[in-house]
């Protein structure tokens, strides 16, 4: 077959007129990626989409509905992802039009399109054969897609019996209930009940039967090939695509072993600093006839309506448990290197971050709510104010900390955590002065910050 090559400046695109009188379909071709990372990326994210609440794997498609339609605030969209394996999935159609943009496995994959109408179709079934258009995209790739409703369409593999998938891509449904929709799913997409195989309809049987016959040549359909790193047919392209594919079997087995899961942050008030404790803290009573080396306190405020059926001291143990169950790795990290520094000089070592490390002690003469060790503690009677003193004695210096809730309202807490030390010589003060920076500006308002983000987790679920 004749192959012409054309120079472009800007994205590789194709644009596919309709036979039928609908819009054209259009292809453009964004990024060349690096190699392999088109079976990474399939691997790593599909496995995400897998554990999606609305995941559901129907007609080779696996797919997930990740923003719903609004029709009461005249939103008809709907945002999916889906997958298609290295099997490719069958010609189907929908109703509405589609956008979506997508990356390439490993080895490529063939967009297929036909244009031919229903009543087309019913006259002559060879129309859709007549109609058929086929768009290559290299392995690796970004590329988008956008064609009208009724367009039919498979996704497939570019090389023959590859075992790279085919690509993965994000949908937009511009309009849920576009096209000529039954009835019936109307009333699913008005319920946000709908999704991708309810969506599409497969091909007749007598078309299917033609695209099977042993007569229909693949190869003799018009086909418009895109790229970026080098043209179809070249030595160059040959040896991209067997570079691509090597990685992309090492780097998909990398992305399918690797844990695919992800991180949801959230920000909320910041984490208020104080050079001494507040009023009514005991905080206040420690060290009063010593010198007082260092003294920081910080604070956190929370609002919520749970707040109004926890005491005090519920939510001062669920934040002591966060203490132990959510440290930050950084800081456990930096407790490693600590320990491993100091442990020859015979100071005192603990997995746990300074301020809170006693409540890993094995004392149980004092616990606060029954399974916390503290030096001292404080609960008021209407149990709006509930506070625990932390510590230990070592060679170089003693340190006490405190822990406190006060509610302040029935939908606001303050949870607060300070320390004062006092240094028992040089080495001491050399100590603090050492890690005063990282203590104040990172260590205890990240420990608090973890704490508490733990605590309203549990309390808020109940």
């Amino acid at each position: 077959m004749l192959r012409l090559t054309e120079v472009v400046e800007t994205f590789p695109s194709v644009r596919i007129p309709s036979e039928s009188g609908g819009p054209a379909t259009e292809v453009s071709l964004i990024a060349q990626l690096g190699h392999g990372a088109g079976d990474h990326l399939f691997a790593s994210v599909a496995s995400r989409q897998r554990q999606h609440k609305t995941f559901i794997d129907e007609l080779d498609e696996p797919s997930a509905k990740l923003g719903a339609t609004d029709f009461s605030r005249g939103d008809p969209t709907a945002l999916y992802s889906f997958a298609v394996g290295p099997k490719g999935h069958p010609f189907h159609r929908h109703a509405g039009h589609r956008i979506f943009t997508a990356i390439s496995g490993s080895a490529g994959a063939q967009l297929r399109f036909s244009s031919a109408s229903p009543e087309q179709i019913a006259n002559d079934p060879k129309s859709f054969l007549r109609a058929l258009r086929f768009v290559n995209i290299p392995p690796d790739c970004m590329f988008t897609v956008r064609f009208g409703g009724e367009i039919w369409h498979q996704f497939y593999p570019l090389a023959p019996k590859t075992l790279h998938p085919v690509f993965f891509a994000l949908s937009c449904h511009t309009n849920e209930l576009g096209g000529d929709l039954p009835e019936e799913l109307k009333h699913r997409v008005l319920a946000n009940d709908a999704d991708i195989p309810s969506l599409t309809e497969l091909l007749p049987p007598e078309v299917a039967t033609l695209l099977s016959a042993k007569d229909f040549r693949t190869d003799e359909v018009p086909t418009t090939s895109l790229s970026l790193d080098a043209p179809e047919g070249t030595l160059h392209r040959m040896v991209c695509n067997t570079v691509r594919g090597s990685a992309g079997f090492l780097r998909g087995a990398w992305g399918a072993w690797h844990d695919a899961s992800g991180f949801l942050s959230k920000s909320g008030p910041a984490v208020r600093a104080f050079s001494t404790p507040p009023e009514g803290s005991l905080l206040r009573e420690q060290f009063a006839d010593v010198r007082i080396d260092h003294d920081d306190s910080f604070l956190l405020t929370v609002c919520g309506s749970w707040i109004k059926d926890v005491g005090a001291t519920q939510l001062l143990a669920a934040v002591l448990e966060g203490f132990l169950l959510n440290a930050p790795n950084s800081v456990s990290g930096l407790m490693m290197l600590r320990n491993c520094l100091v442990k020859p000089l015979g100071l005192r070592t603990s997995p746990l971050g300074c301020p809170v490390s006693s409540l890993l002690s094995p004392k149980t003469d004092r616990l606060f709510a029954g399974q916390y060790p503290v030096l001292d503690q404080k609960i008021d009677a209407d149990d709006s104010f509930a506070q625990v003193i932390l510590g230990v004695i070592d060679k170089h210096l003693m340190f006490r900390s405190c822990v406190s809730v006060r509610k302040t309202g029935d939908d606001s807490a303050e949870i607060l955590l300070g320390t004062r030390v006092h240094c028992k010589n040089a080495f001491g003060r050399f100590y603090m002065a050492s890690i005063d920076y990282v203590h104040r500006r990172y260590v205890a308002p990240l420990m608090l910050r973890l704490a508490v983000d733990y605590a309203v987790t549990q309390l808020e679920r109940g």
